[in-house]
């Protein structure tokens, strides 16, 4: 799921074999989450996939949000998600072996938390989701950068930070 205002992604989990039971407890999990972060969501864009039984829709109408869907084979009504599942296969999928379903569900965590606090947005000045906007740099500044890399995932991915 990801936040179209604050690009926040949050994984609700995963499956070899998704089913609408499956999907249902998802959207349980989802209400429950929400209810829990006090937060204000109004809608879901979903697709027309045939695992989002009705009980599904129900359980996210009784928590005040609202389904919409998606036409039929447009998936640009849904582009923030589509570009974020295309950020992680480039930037994660693409460049690991994954083992089995607990690696992918470790290996998402740590690009979730990854995607949240460090990884630029274009969209918002540079910031990640849960992070604040980076300061402008001075000239001076910039003459003297004493620029830090930590490795996340076997060195998949990169953070950058400035040491001063």
């Amino acid at each position: 799921m990801i936040d179209h205002a604050t690009r926040r992604v949050r994984i609700l989990g995963t499956t070899a074999h998704p089913t609408a039971a499956w999907v249902t407890q998802a959207a349980r999990n989802l209400a429950m989450d929400l209810t829990a972060a006090q937060a204000t969501i109004r809608y879901l864009i979903g697709d027309r996939d045939a695992k989002y039984p009705t009980l599904f829709d129900e359980i996210l109408t009784a928590a005040d949000i609202q389904v919409v869907l998606t036409g039929i084979r447009i998936p640009r009504m849904n582009a923030i998600m589509e570009r974020w599942v295309q950020s992680c296969r480039h930037e994660l999928l693409d460049r690991t072996l994954i083992w089995n379903e607990r690696h992918l569900r470790s290996t998402l965590r740590q690009f979730e938390l990854h995607y949240n606090h460090h990884r630029p947005h274009q969209a918002m000045n540079q910031a990640a989701p849960l992070g604040a906007v980076p300061e402008p740099l001075t000239r001076a500044q910039i003459t003297h950068l004493d620029v830090r890399r930590r490795d996340r995932l076997g060195r998949v991915l990169h953070e950058y930070r400035n040491a001063s």
